[in-house]
């Protein structure tokens, strides 16, 4: 749970950044931001969470 919800913050720290830069649009940002919505809401939406959770594990298995 923390690690989703550091990650929603960060990506969404990111959209607010390419929004203000100009980089994206606010209707295409509309757009991707009702995706993650509709997508959490999907039958894809626990192998996804799988998915995120073996990656920030392997992440956290790289020693420096």
């Amino acid at each position: 749970m923390a690690i989703s919800l550091s990650l929603v913050l960060l990506v969404g720290i990111i959209l607010v950044f390419m929004i203000r830069n100009g980089r994206i649009k606010w209707g295409p940002a509309l757009v991707a931001i009702l995706f993650g919505f509709l997508l959490a809401s999907s039958n894809i939406a626990p192998d996804i969470q799988k998915f995120l959770d073996s990656a920030a594990e392997a992440i956290a298995d790289i020693n420096p």
